[in-house]
Order: structure tokens, then sequence, then C-alpha cells
């Protein structure tokens, strides 16, 4: 496909009923071939994912091997996913009203390579709350600024999204084993290693990755008219509610797996497993979406977060415990499908990076936020089986609440579903 971007001839009414009616006024812009935008997108993914399957699970074990308690550890990860909602949305907000989305991009992923090569040196807690800070606020816009231009470059297409993150999947799970032999045989030091030069490859590549260009006078206007949607703010709210929820699994998973007897080497694997289920979403991704509708995505996605929490809860054997990661692909996979498409035919032309910032930074930031710190607390006093319990409790009052809404908010207002 022909990578095609939007330019204003005029400033259009800001209308956000449907991708067409929104599409108004404009014309088409052409950056870059697709076949090798396609592929760059996809090398990116899978690097950056393959970085995060490095590092990401490991952080807890380091700060526990500081020293570190389980209110401290807590508080760290919830730092960053805190910062995600101000980083994301702010850093989106910058490239969209400057244009200068490359720029942004490149300074995120060179902060956040800095940001990491200080964490792996720091020893105390003041110091690492300081490091952590700066390294959230510069990977936040990282994946929004990534996914809106990919969206753009599919055009029409943009339901096969899918089809290019799955190379994220595949980076994920093939670098979760990897990283886990390397920490088994080098130590933690190892985690940060694999990640500084996985990341060094992400920047190369995103200094010629095809990026989305909107220009749109009337920003503003458009961002009102955004966060006054009422599908939007309603998917936001269950966005937060998935993030609070399966946060406990993202931050606290590799805790659990080692508190039952998990092997250091083995929980990589977990990595993998939840990678095939993934990859199966994210390439079936296009039909579901069209079998299916959003809405009914949405709620399937929150159903099985509910039996995954629910199932670590009970279960004290590694093998059981991995079996569970199957899960990975209905939970998190099929809301970030979903979430990626809403943004995207929602926001108005010129905010599509805003608005991607804005549901990573409900789901990540301020859901994961919530969920890794409370967990954290609740982890602490009361031990990790009470606390995936109390996240699945949550998830199910949070899918109700939901329904309710939707049943009051926007089935009266005869507000439809956005097209594909």
């Amino acid at each position: 496909m022909i990578s095609h971007v939007l330019v204003a001839r005029h400033p259009p009414q800001m209308s956000i009923n449907d991708t067409t009616q929104v599409m108004a006024g404009y014309k088409l812009h052409e950056e870059s071939a697709s076949p090798v935008g396609n592929r760059l997108a996809g090398s990116f993914y899978f690097f950056y994912y393959a970085a995060m399957a490095a590092l990401s699970p490991f952080l807890v074990l380091h700060y526990e091997q500081l020293g570190l308690d389980g209110r401290q550890i807590g508080l760290l990860a919830g730092i960053p996913p805190a910062l995600i909602l101000l980083g994301a949305t702010g850093w989106g907000a910058l490239a969209d009203a400057s244009q200068q989305h490359r720029a942004v991009l490149a300074v995120a992923i060179a902060g956040t390579i800095v940001a990491v090569a200080a964490l792996s040196v720091a020893q105390t807690f003041s110091w690492l709350i300081a490091i952590v800070i700066f390294m959230a606020l510069m990977q936040s816009p990282i994946t929004p600024l990534v996914d809106n231009s990919v969206l753009h470059a599919l055009g029409e297409h943009r339901d096969r999204y899918g089809r290019i993150r799955i190379w994220g999947a595949i980076g994920w799970g093939a670098c979760g084993p990897i990283a886990g032999h390397l920490v088994e045989r080098f130590g933690l030091s190892a985690s940060f290693s694999t990640y500084l030069a996985l990341f060094a490859i992400c920047f190369f590549i995103a200094l010629f990755l095809p990026i989305a260009h909107v220009r749109v006078p009337a920003f503003w206007s458009g961002l009102r008219a955004l966060v006054g949607d009422r599908r939007w703010r309603l998917f936001l709210f269950l966005a937060f509610a998935s993030g609070v929820g399966l946060s406990v699994v993202h931050y606290y998973l590799f805790l659990y797996l080692k508190g039952i007897g998990t092997p250091r080497w083995m929980m990589g694997y977990a990595l993998t497993i939840g990678t095939l289920s993934e990859m199966l979403v994210f390439f079936y991704g296009e039909r579901l979406l069209r079998r299916f509708g959003r809405r009914r995505l949405l709620v399937l996605s929150m159903a099985a977060g509910v039996v995954r929490v629910a199932a670590y809860s009970f279960i004290d054997t590694p093998v059981m415990a991995l079996s569970v990661q199957i899960l990975h692909g209905p939970t998190f996979a099929l809301l970030w499908v979903v979430g990626v498409s809403y943004a995207h035919v929602l926001a108005p032309p010129g905010l599509g990076a805003t608005a991607q910032g804005q549901f990573v930074g409900v789901n990540f930031g301020l859901g994961g936020a919530v969920g890794a710190i409370v967990g954290g607390s609740v982890f602490e006093h009361f031990g990790l089986a009470l606390m995936y319990r109390g996240a699945a409790i949550w998830l199910i009052v949070g899918l109700v609440t939901y329904l309710l809404a939707y049943r009051l908010m926007i089935y009266p207002s005869k507000l439809s579903e956005p097209t594909m």
C-alpha cells in the first residue's frame, strides 16, 4: 500500500461521526512506498518489544536484589505508568501541534537509552526514583507515535494493522527465553545490556521510519471534539479498568513465578507462551474486528482478564502457571487491537498521535500506576494470591459498569459505533 497522510486545504468542521466525514476537505500526500515502510515498521516493533521483554519483567527482580521492600518496589513499578498519561498525551500533542513527529520520536528513544543505562548502575532508592521518572517520560510517546504513523500509512486498510504489529509479539516472544537464559548465566546485568543494544537498533530504524504528518490549524477545537465524544470517554474508562486489573500481571508475574519455585530460565518461556496467543490475535485482528465489532471484543477481553488473574491466585505449580499465559492474547492483544483502532477512527484529523497517547496513557499510564501501587501494597500486607483475586473482582466491577454506562450513555443517544 502507498503510505498516505492528509494535508488540510481548509479547516473543516470538526466532526468525528465516522472516518469519511472526518476526512472531508483534505487532500492526500504521499510520503513513502508501503513495502519499505511496512518492513521498517515491522522491524521497529520487533526490536522495540524484544528490548522490553529483555528488561521489563526482570526489573522487579533487580529492585528486590537491591534490597528494596514490597512497598518500594510497588512505588518504582507505579511511577512509569503514572507518568505515561502525562508523557504520552503531552508528547503526542506536541508532535501534532508542531509537526515534529520524527524529532520527538528520536529524542524519546535517545533519552530512554540514557535513562536505562543510568538505572543499571543506580544503587540508592532516591536515585532510582529520579531515574525511573526520567525514563518514563522519555519512553511514553514511542509506541503512540509509531502506531499513529503505521495506521496513516495503511490508509483505508488500517484494519491490517495487526499484521504489522505482530512483529512486536514475535520480538517479545523470541527474546523472552533468550533473556531468561542470559540472566540465569550472567546475572541481571545481562538484562540491561540486551535492552540497550536492542534499543540502539530502534533508534537507527526510527531515523528512516515513515512518519505521518497531518496539518490541521484547528488543533484545539479538534481536541475538544475528541474528549467530548461519549464513545471515546467510555472507552477510556474501560481501558483504565483493564489497565488496573492487568497491571498486577505485568509488574508482579515474575515475583509470583519466583514464589512458586519457577527457575529464572523458565520465566522467559512465560513470555513466549503469552506471545503465541498474542500473535494469533494480532494476525487475525482484521477478521475479528469485522466479524464481532469493537464493543464485543472489549467485553471478551475483560472477561478473559477475569479468568486469567483469578487463575493465578489459585495455581501454585510452575507448569500450570505458565499455561495460564495462553490468555495473554485474549486480554492484552485484543484490547490493544481495538484500542488502536478506536483511537484512529475517532480522532479528528491531525490528532492521531494525541488520541493514541491518551489511550496508552490511560491504559498503561493511569491504570497501570494505580494497579502497580495498590497491588504492591496488597502484596506487602496480604500476599500475591489475594492481590490477584482482588484484581479479578475489580475487572468484574469495571466490565459491569461499562455495560451499564453504555446502555445509559450511548444507546439512548443513538450514537453509532465508528465504522472500520
